[in-house]
């Protein structure tokens, strides 16, 4: 097990990295004095693989527990499941001597977290990720918030988990699709902010897609620090923390364009990429060269490249409601070269546009 500690005062917390970590959870929980009462939320594919133990591993450890199943999927990030985890936390009494604890991807993460924002004001929560994606991005930083039908994220808090707790030994039973996903944001990380290990992942490729465990574990741990470095720095994304939003500016209008059923964020998140490094080069942060090596590396784990064709009005209009968006343009993350970033705001809609063909 390796421990990483994200330093932020009193809402400081660690982040636990291995192998057969979930049978741990209960003592860590106890440690932390969380309460008596957990909440397991999560969805009926990540629970019939892991409820069983992570019930088992909270019980021994003296917590009362409840169960809460969502849907599956990034469709249903929205108010109407926020409701139904409500309605559930309600109907089995819970007060403020308990805590949540977020088993799953993405979705489940966000949504337990924003839930645990604001039940009775506020309660603990524990991000157990089991996805790729989850475990390297969404559970660390404490972005919580569910989507709009006008746009991605829309509604949220900045609420820090208590401990997240990762189980590398969960990626075993991820579909490859969903692994490959994951692997999008690993590479976001070597491209705005560490260029060492944006060739270690290109050096390391076939070890990384044959899922090498040890190979797994330096990835999820790099991707973890230097997303708590920039966190550490800029908890609420007041500046810097925007680096993380490389790739994500043309991704979240793909997912809106596509009614959040045509790719998983991975996948988005690649796109968006690649559209960032084309911008970043006609910027002349970067050459040529960068932008292949970038297009190289998504394609040789098999992530998509290609812009969905949408209009440019289409897109316009979905870069509209983008979060990022401010009243004079969008903050854009550009790369400079590889392992550096810059943000700046861009009120030329023509020129992030050019990379829309129709």
């Amino acid at each position: 097990m390796q421990k990483l500690l994200v330093s932020l005062g009193e809402r400081s917390y660690t982040i636990q990295v291995g192998s057969g970590l979930l049978a741990e959870l209960g003592r860590l929980c106890s440690e932390l004095a969380l309460g008596s009462t957990a909440a397991i939320v999560t969805n009926p594919t990540v629970g019939k693989l892991y409820t069983a133990t992570v019930r088992d591993t909270l019980e021994k450890a003296g917590y009362t527990i409840h169960l809460i199943e969502i849907p599956d999927g990034e469709v249903h990030k929205n108010s109407q499941t926020l409701n139904s985890i409500y309605d559930a936390l309600l109907a089995a009494g819970l007060s403020r001597d308990s805590f949540l604890v977020a088993l799953g991807g993405g979705v489940v993460g966000d949504m337990t977290g924003f839930a645990a924002a604001t039940f009775l004001r506020g309660v603990p929560f524990v991000q157990v990720p089991t996805t790729l994606l989850a475990q390297v991005d969404s559970s660390v930083g404490g972005k919580t918030g569910i989507n709009h039908p006008l746009g991605k994220n829309l509604i949220g808090a900045f609420y820090q988990p208590s401990l997240v707790l990762i189980d590398t030994a969960t990626l075993t039973t991820l579909p490859e699709r969903e692994y490959v996903s994951g692997l999008a944001e690993v590479l976001k990380y070597g491209v705005v902010c560490d260029r060492d290990f944006f060739t270690f992942i290109a050096e390391n490729t076939e070890r990384i897609r044959d899922r090498d465990k040890e190979c797994l574990q330096d990835i999820i741990r790099i991707s973890c620090a230097l997303k708590a470095s920039v966190v550490e720095r800029d908890e609420r994304e007041g500046g810097y923390r925007a680096v993380l939003n490389y790739g994500h500016t043309f991704a979240h209008a793909v997912e809106r364009l596509t009614h959040y059923t045509d790719f998983l964020h991975g996948e988005a998140v690649a796109i968006g990429m690649v559209q960032a490094a084309k911008l970043s080069e006609l910027m002349g942060y970067a050459d040529r060269r960068d932008t292949k090596a970038i297009v190289d590396l998504l394609q040789s784990f098999g992530l998509p490249v290609d812009l969905v064709p949408f209009s440019r009005d289409e897109y316009f209009q979905a870069l509209l409601k983008d979060k990022k968006k401010r009243a004079q343009g969008i903050n854009f993350v550009f790369n400079k070269g590889i392992g550096d970033s810059i943000i700046e705001n861009v009120s030329d809609w023509d020129f992030l546009l050019q990379v829309v063909s129709k």
